[in-house]
């Protein structure tokens, strides 16, 4: 298992978090999502075979910034 923390860009409610959670939670491999749009972090539990790209490709996807 690792975490993976990523600031994200644009979540301004509690949807935004539960539309980033939702689309995170469908990738193969992520066990846990927690998504706070006070602080703008997502933190995940994966597998070690989850890539953060894929990741951040998702969230970007649904139309959110991801901070590098």
């Amino acid at each position: 298992m690792k975490e993976i923390i990523i600031k994200v860009k644009g979540m301004m409610c509690g949807g935004c978090e539960n539309r980033v959670k939702n689309a995170i939670k469908d990738i193969e491999g992520v066990e846990n999502v927690i998504a706070d749009h006070t602080t703008g972090e997502v933190i995940i539990t994966t597998n070690d075979n989850v890539s953060q790209n894929i990741i951040e490709e998702v969230i970007e996807d649904i139309g959110y910034e991801v901070v590098k």
